[in-house]
Formats: C-alpha cells, sequence, structure tokens
C-alpha cells in the first residue's frame, strides 16, 4: 500500500485521527503491511503484544477459548492496549479470508507520541473520555442488576 492509503487507513481509526498529518504520516511510514491468507493465524491467545493491527481488507475472527466472539473488518483496530503497554492477547486472531493488516509497533508509536506532543495531548484525552463512557455504561449495567435483585455490591453471607 502507498503511504497515503496507509494515512487513510489509520485516520479510520478513533486512536489515531486525534493525530497532526506529521505524526500520522510518521506513524504509516513505520508500520507494516501483512498479508494473511484465510487461516493465517496473525497472533495466539496469551501471546505478548508488540503491535496493534489496524485491518486494511478482509475479515479476522476473534476467538476465546475456541468460541468466536468477534469478526473484524476493514477499518478495525485490533490490539489497541499492545500499543499503551506491554500485555498479553486476550484472544487468538485468525484470518477468516483472504485479509491485509497494517501492523503497528509499539515502540513506533510511543516515538511518535513523543515526537508529536500536542497528538499525545489529544490521544490522552480521546483515551480519558472513552474510559468516562465507559465507566458511566457500567454505572448503568449496575443500576439494572440491582433493580432486578442482582446487585453485585450485595454479599451473601
Amino acid at each position: 500500500m502507498a503511504l497515503e492509503d496507509d494515512m487513510a487507513l489509520l485516520e479510520r481509526v478513533a486512536l489515531f485521527r486525534a493525530m497532526d498529518r506529521d505524526a500520522l504520516r510518521l506513524l504509516a511510514f513505520s508500520s507494516e503491511t501483512r498479508r494473511l491468507r484465510a487461516g493465517d493465524t496473525l497472533f495466539r491467545k496469551d501471546d505478548i503484544s508488540e503491535y496493534g493491527f489496524v485491518v486494511a481488507s478482509g475479515a479476522i475472527t476473534l476467538i476465546d477459548d475456541d468460541v468466536a466472539t468477534a469478526i473484524v473488518g476493514p477499518g478495525t483496530l485490533i490490539g489497541e492496549m499492545a500499543l499503551l503497554s506491554e500485555t498479553r492477547r486476550p484472544t487468538t486472531a485468525i484470518a477468516r479470508e483472504a485479509s491485509v493488516v497494517l501492523r503497528v509497533s509499539r515502540q513506533m508509536f510511543r516515538r511518535t507520541l513523543e515526537e508529536y506532543p500536542a497528538t499525545a495531548a489529544r490521544i490522552a484525552d480521546e483515551l480519558r473520555r472513552r474510559v468516562q463512557e465507559m465507566s458511566a455504561d457500567l454505572a448503568g449495567v449496575k443500576e439494572r442488576l440491582r433493580r432486578i435483585g442482582a446487585d453485585p455490591d450485595r454479599r451473601e453471607g
């Protein structure tokens, strides 16, 4: 894929949308294109993660304990947490069909944030907003559980 195509693909991802053009260009330039055949394994559950993957084409199935938990397609970032810190993969990812992914390294993502502090601040704001949304969603779930008598704070003695 051409650099402009890679940049356009990265811009489809909410996390990267906050980046300015130069930062996005650096990240796209340093990313690697991987082509997968149907059935190829992108990574396995519990692997140590060093990369995030943006699906450019095709479809990737995410599997946890032999159960498909999601099928993701173009514009999806797989392994966002891998860009932020070392972690283990929570699922196995297998190409459902011939697919192309853009591999983004944590090392380069961090370097980009260091070189573009305004971009880093915007990404921090985006992550903070998402954590707040998740907290509000969880509070709503807790309230619904409380209403049906399944209060998660209530302990049985």
